[in-house]
């Protein structure tokens, strides 16, 4: 025999207005008999089918953000203005299971006028090239614009239905101080308006510069809300990145690299080279200035070889590449040729590059400290700053041992990390496309590290990254994020390659006295992850990298 209805559901079917219940995805999952009577559509109709069906197409956007107002289709055809406040239902988890509530037809006509003009409003949004966004304390975001999918790939539904997913996905080095700022406009005493520049991980692995410009509104009569507009900012963070590290390195370079150092006006065309630079090419009695700066460098450069090094300055100029890097041949002033490295990044205005700057290195010093095509650190550099940091580790211990203070700042990772289906892109789409798969790779590396931390190309598409002031926990943790990064499909002319990584990680809690001992457990745990498909395996205190984190 069929169940009787409890009194709660006897209750439903007999209220007047229609109460309307959707899962997480918005499909129909229970409604009264009031709803027939309200929109003309059979309740056996409608279950099952997406609500979103019944709403007009220019509401739905600002129905899923988290506007209750919308026009609902009824049966004949003919559009009403509906209010729909849905309350949302989650799990142990916060994540929204199911949403409910009371549909009600707005009948006043200026009522109905005010929702039209803020519809256009709410429609206005979607054309500003942000994610518009409002949040209260305790509940999250209330309303939050469609341009959240276009900008960092996650669904509105996504978003809205975990109320700490912000939080969640913030860079991990920048998620400190963004808590700060957010913790005290929830907190404030008074209304103002404030802004913040975080990175923040997009659902392909991308990490997306952010500047927020907020307005926290305090009412004593409701609840702490915030207002605001996300901009991505990435193209401007990453020109400002480049301009402060080349900074460090010109000056670095200046007292021990030996490297040349140059900076070019390319509104006046004027060119400045330091000393060194005119010791690289032998014009050490020519002046600093130039100014007619590329006609100095193309008197420089080796006819056979004017073509490749105006490919490379022109594409970083153009936007296809955040900086340069290109080897040629140069002829010296004592009339021999010489191989040289030519590298730097250009400041942008208003689209337009108005400055450049960078260093100039005499490759047979240079020797394989970097690598050509990848413009990382390679073997030599590596073993050198790894072994500082052994160094470092052993007499931080050493001064434990003598009960003298021991600071966290001297532990240290190492990741070996290798392509999983370098060969197939390889054998399939040929070495020019692995090449830039290999300089992708390379910069979504750089994308996940931190400046005190080290990125190399050891050889063909193996990869190592020493991560310093870190514990065994935080490298593991660092290791999923840069799995996760490369996992994303990569773009690469009109192809979209998809190469994960298999990555082993070794920290300074194993004890290892050198190099060559890292190097190898960090390989023999990258082996592990390798040959059991976990994307990630921490070697394990016991030596066991077999014991160690699985990635999926």
């Amino acid at each position: 025999m069929p169940a009787h209805p409890t009194p709660s559901e006897e209750l439903l079917q007999l209220l007047p207005d229609a109460v309307v219940q959707t899962d997480a995805l918005w499909n129909i999952t229970y409604l009264n008999p009031a709803w027939h009577k309200l929109t003309g559509h059979a309740v056996e109709g409608a279950l099952g089918r997406s609500l979103l069906e019944f709403v007009h197409p220019d509401d739905i956007g600002t129905l899923r953000s988290g506007m209750p107002v919308f026009r609902l289709r009824r049966a004949d055809a003919d559009y009403r203005w509906m209010r729909l406040q849905l309350q949302p239902k989650t799990d142990a988890a916060s994540r929204v299971i199911s949403r409910q509530g009371v549909l009600i037809e707005l009948t006043e006509l200026t009522e109905q006028v005010l929702m039209e003009v803020r519809q256009r409003f709410l429609r206005l949004l979607e054309t500003i090239d942000g994610v518009v966004w409002e949040a209260e304390l305790g509940v999250g975001n209330t309303f939050l614009s469609p341009q959240v999918e276009r900008l960092f790939g996650y669904s509105v539904e996504e978003w809205r239905s975990d109320p700490g997913f912000w939080r969640a996905h913030v860079h991990p080095d920048d998620l400190p101080a963004a808590l700060a700022i957010d913790d005290a406009a929830y907190h404030a005493t008074h209304s103002y308006a404030y802004e913040m520049s975080y990175r923040l991980m997009a659902k392909s692995g991308e990490v997306i510069w952010v500047r927020d410009l907020c307005r926290v509104d305090v009412d004593p009569d409701r609840p702490t809300r915030m207002i605001g507009l996300m901009i991505d900012v990435t193209r401007q963070k990453s020109t400002e990145l480049e301009l402060v590290q080349s900074d460090n390195r010109y000056a670095l370079a200046t007292r021990g690299s030996n490297d040349g150092i140059w900076d070019w006006n390319l509104q006046t065309g004027v060119l400045h080279v330091s000393q060194r630079f005119r010791e690289i090419v032998g014009l050490s009695d020519t002046g600093s200035l130039h100014d007619d700066g590329w006609h100095f460098l193309q008197q420089l450069i080796d006819p056979d070889d004017h073509e490749r090094v105006q490919t490379a300055y022109r594409r970083h100029l153009s936007g296809h590449r955040p900086n340069f890097s290109v080897d040629f041949r140069a002829r010296h002033g004592s009339g021999r040729l010489v191989w040289l490295n030519w590298r730097g990044v250009a400041q942008f205005e208003d689209g337009m590059a108005v400055r450049m700057a960078g260093s100039l290195s005499d490759l047979a010093e240079r020797g394989s400290s970097y690598d050509a095509l990848t413009n990382l650190p390679g073997r030599p550099l590596f073993r050198d700053r790894l072994e500082h940091a052994i160094a470092l580790h052993q007499d931080s211990v050493s001064k434990a041992a003598d009960a003298l203070p021991r600071g966290d700042t001297t532990m240290f990772a190492v990741l070996l990390l290798d392509l999983d289906q370098f060969k197939a892109v390889n054998d399939t789409l040929g070495h020019h496309v692995g090449d830039q798969l290999l300089q992708q790779v390379a910069r979504r590396l750089e994308s996940c590290v931190r400046a005190v931390d080290l990125v190399a190309r050891m050889s063909g598409d193996e990869f190592n990254v020493l991560l310093e002031s870190v514990d065994h926990a935080g490298a593991a943790e660092r290791a999923r994020q840069m799995a996760a990064a490369l996992a994303a499909p990569y773009r690469i002319g009109p192809h979209a390659v998809t190469c994960s990584a298999s990555i082993g990680v070794v920290s300074s809690q194993a004890g290892f006295a050198t190099t060559d001992g890292y190097l190898r457990a960090a390989d023999a745990a990258m082996y592990q992850a390798k040959s059991h498909g976990l994307g990630v395996c921490v070697f394990s205190e016991e030596g066991d990298p077999g014991k160690g984190t699985g990635f999926t």
